[in-house]
């Protein structure tokens, strides 16, 4: 009972210190995108908040779900929900530097979930999502680390 207590204490100490869209800011335990659903986007179509009783750890994160079938489909397969660029802006990604996506501007695109900073930076990114997509892989393999 202590263990739990002390977990979920961190996990809400977490989330407190860290940007909405953020998957992995460091070492520190963070709250995957500020605690909404990854499935859910896919399967609902929108965001929806998790609960912190339907969690899973993966890359270095807490991700919260909505509900215990969509946590067991995330653990089974994480790459195909977790939003591209650790949940980093693809507007950003694709201009070479990083800024943290917030779960509310979201695309999916070719089935895969791309989060943005703010609707500004998606409308630049849906001038040309195909170019802007190439261009965020590429920079994202030297600006990930940073």
């Amino acid at each position: 009972m202590l263990r739990r207590l002390f977990i979920a204490a961190a996990m809400v100490f977490a989330a407190a210190t860290m940007a909405p869209g953020q998957a992995d800011a460091s070492n520190q335990l963070a709250v995957a995108i500020g605690g909404h659903d990854a499935v859910a986007y896919f399967d609902r179509g929108e965001p929806t908040q998790g609960a912190a009783k339907f969690h899973h750890f993966w890359n270095g994160a807490v991700w919260y779900f909505a509900s215990a079938e969509n946590r067991d489909k995330f653990a089974a397969n994480p790459t195909a929900f977790a939003p591209q660029y650790d949940g980093y802006c693809a507007w950003a990604a694709s201009q070479n530097y990083k800024r943290p996506g917030d779960p509310n501007v979201w695309q999916i695109r070719d089935g895969k979930l791309y989060l943005m900073v703010h609707e500004g930076a998606r409308k630049k990114w849906q001038a040309d999502i195909p170019t802007h997509i190439a261009q965020g892989d590429d920079n994202w393999v030297q600006i990930a680390p940073y």
